[in-house]
């Protein structure tokens, strides 16, 4: 499966624990995940938004796609409706997220991606499947998380495939790390899940192991590593056929939040 590479990152300081802030800042979980210095694992690419794209976003950009401003989201103004809400951090080209939204009408569907054509692929599956609850931040998500969503405003996370960044030296890089996940916890509320997918397996067990250092999750597995089944709602992808089909694997993670 092509990695995703839309997904933001953290600081070299967060995950050193060397922040240097001062410590009347320690337990807010917003604090430094989100510092202008951080490194992050998306890379602004100059992808080509094809022409249909582009007229999604024209056409239907106005009415799903929301500024990013630094401010609390007001999700009943964002969506028309008081619904359980759901962020997926890095949605690519956005087929999962049209297909999850659509099987979950119920819910109201944020998606962050900072990649134009993926914004502009996701608008025009909007457009074609007619879909309602669906709303798009073209911004960095560890942003949007720090300064737009607010503690206990999340009923789930969907993490599907970031970046592996599969070099040692580039493993900073990779968005699962304690920092985000902390703030994640916090935004969620108690009973909200958090759900990573991933195609490569050194990766998965660290998702493993980052998501149980956090003391407000709790694995939804029994598995002795830790996994869990493929939720019926995230669907197989054409990539992950093809890589299934190739014998590798792909691995779903998912905690809740205790409470």
């Amino acid at each position: 499966m092509l990695p995703d590479e839309s997904t933001p990152t953290l600081p070299d300081d967060e995950m050193s624990g060397t922040a240097g802030e001062p410590s009347g800042h320690a337990q807010d979980p917003a604090a430094n995940v989100a510092h202008p210095r951080r490194i992050r694992s998306f890379v602004r690419r100059a992808g080509r938004t094809s022409t249909g794209q582009q007229r999604a976003i024209d056409e239907l950009g106005p009415r799903f796609v929301l500024p990013y401003t630094g401010q609390p989201l007001d999700w009943q103004a964002a969506f028309g409706r008081e619904a359980p809400s759901i962020l997926e951090i890095g949605f690519g080209m956005g087929e999962t997220t049209a297909h999850i939204a659509q099987l979950r009408p119920q819910d109201n569907f944020l998606g962050c991606e900072v990649h134009e054509p993926g914004v502009g692929a996701l608008l025009k599956l909007i457009g074609e499947r007619g879909i309602g609850n669906i709303r798009i931040l073209q911004h960095d998500a560890v942003e949007v998380v720090a300064h737009m969503l607010t503690e206990e405003s999340l009923d789930g996370v969907h993490i599907f495939f970031p970046d592996p960044w599969h070099k040692k030296r580039h493993n900073k890089r990779r968005l699962v790390q304690p920092p985000l996940v902390k703030l994640l916890a916090s935004r969620l509320k108690p009973g909200g899940y958090l759900h990573c997918a991933t195609d490569w397996e050194e990766y998965a067990h660290q998702m493993v192991e980052v998501l149980s250092g956090e003391p407000t999750l709790a694995n939804t597995s029994d598995t002795p590593g830790g996994f869990a089944e493929r939720p019926d709602y995230r669907p197989v992808t054409k990539f992950e056929r093809r890589g299934l089909r190739l014998g590798h694997g792909v691995w779903d993670v998912v905690f809740r939040k205790r409470g």
